[in-house]
């Protein structure tokens, strides 16, 4: 398979660039487009692909790039579903499929997949899951997906009877077809990325199609108690296995102050060093999906009781003076925001703003009880300004995170939590959002040095 093909890339990044070293091995005649300049690209990824005899279009999607020679169109994630290119190839029969659907068509047939989807939590229950499945079974698991670690790239790694825990995202699950996990994982269903996949219920729908393939070999675990989660997967042919956080179910469920497995207590939620009850449920999610491959409750507690969190979720960063720092920078939606408020019962003081999406911050106000300020940043911070004037909370308006930095620090007091959890995308300013969690680390760090 994919073998001797005309292939197009749409989309250099992390993917592109391992499926073409992938696709080019193995005989195909493969083209790479995208639109930013060469100037802009990995220079060593560049070079690299060149060598191998990658045919590269940088600089623009020429309109006559595509035709009725191509067999694949592979398109990157974050390329808009209603590109161009996307359009066209529907028009001349092309299949159009991502990186993960080529890769999986690639690896051995007994190689099984644990993947986690869902609106939050999956990268945090992604990675416990990783970390406990890698200490019962050491060097037969793999760590691949949205995670950062595409598929493709570690397909010369994987061997029969391998075990891949994969973090999917909405936008690979547009292009999904045959790709399926054993055992698939919904954490949560909640509006985002709607300005990508356009309407709430495509969103739904793409996140769900890892399950849409599985049969009754396969097994769901699913979030009882959310409602989108439930309905959406209501029809699909796995087996259904549930957590719950607030509800007894037959699963994961809370026992008291322990987190119980069909009645088993596997560890108590005052043992769990990361914050909030959203993250009592990325245990559960991750115990129920390593208990199908048998993993005893010690390595299960030991993994979980040293899990210090995923960087730029709700991370731990330090303590100064008294007033504790979170860098949630990967909260680019309200209801990230919604569940980083929740977890303190401790004045805070939030970062919020950054790219106009049209954000409704209103759906902030069940949850401002303990937010003593706000610094308004980014492309909506007036608007920000605009929402914490209305509900009488001091609010500080500047365009960079650095300056408003500067005036937390003036105004925190012992006892308080400095929060960035800014309910908005981050490229009104920046690349991507972990460099703007990484500057609000920085400042951190300055501070402690002073």
């Amino acid at each position: 398979m994919f073998e001797n093909n005309k292939i197009l890339i749409l989309g250099l990044a992390r993917s592109g660039f391992q499926a073409a070293k992938v696709l080019i091995k193995r005989g195909n005649d493969v083209y790479l487009n995208d639109a930013a300049s060469e100037e802009k690209m990995n220079q060593e990824q560049v070079k690299e692909l060149r060598e191998l005899g990658v045919n590269l279009i940088f600089g623009s999607h020429p309109d006559d790039l595509i035709d009725d020679s191509f067999d694949y169109l592979i398109k990157n994630p974050g390329v808009p579903i209603d590109h161009k290119y996307v359009l066209r190839c529907r028009e001349l029969n092309i299949p159009v499929i991502n990186e993960v659907e080529m890769a999986y068509r690639l690896l051995p047939d007994d190689v099984d997949i644990i993947g986690i989807t869902g609106t939050n939590g999956k990268t945090t229950t992604t990675t416990i899951t990783y970390e406990i499945m890698k200490k019962a079974y050491g060097d037969k698991v793999h760590l691949a997906g949205n995670i950062g670690y595409p598929l493709s790239s570690i397909l010369d790694d994987v061997k029969s009877g391998d075990i891949i825990v994969m973090e999917c995202s909405c936008q690979q699950g547009e292009n999904f077809i045959d790709f399926h996990p054993h055992v698939g994982v919904c954490t949560n269903f909640s509006e985002a990325h709607i300005d990508f996949m356009k309407t709430y219920e495509h969103y739904k729908e793409t996140k769900s199609r890892m399950f849409y393939k599985q049969d009754d070999n396969d097994i769901a675990i699913m979030n009882y108690s959310n409602n989108d989660v439930m309905n959406e997967l209501s029809g699909i042919k796995s087996i259904k296995k549930y957590f719950s956080s607030n509800e007894v179910v037959d699963g994961c469920c809370l026992d008291g102050d322990y987190i119980s497995y069909y009645g088993d207590r596997i560890i108590n939620i005052n043992d769990i060093k990361i914050k909030g009850m959203h993250n009592v449920e990325n245990c559960m999610a991750a115990i129920m999906a390593v208990k199908e491959y048998d993993v005893s409750n010690e390595i299960i507690a030991d993994v979980i009781s040293n899990f210090r969190g995923v960087e730029h979720r709700l991370e731990y960063v330090d303590t100064i003076n008294g007033v504790e720092y979170y860098n949630d920078t990967e909260a680019t939606n309200i209801k990230c925001c919604q569940i980083a408020l929740s977890s303190f019962n401790k004045p805070i003081i939030l970062f919020l703003g950054g790219l106009e999406r049209g954000q409704n911050f209103n759906e902030l106000n069940d949850y401002l009880t303990n937010v003593k300020a706000i610094i308004a940043i980014g492309q909506c911070r007036d608007r920000v300004g605009e929402f914490g004037k209305e509900r009488n909370i001091p609010t500080y308006i500047y365009e960079h995170l650095a300056d408003g930095f500067d005036k937390a620090v003036e105004i925190s007091e012992d006892g308080d939590v400095v929060l960035l959890s800014p309910a908005s995308a981050s490229w009104d300013q920046y690349k991507e959002c972990e460099i703007r969690g990484a500057e609000f680390k920085n400042k951190v760090n300055n501070l402690k040095a002073l």
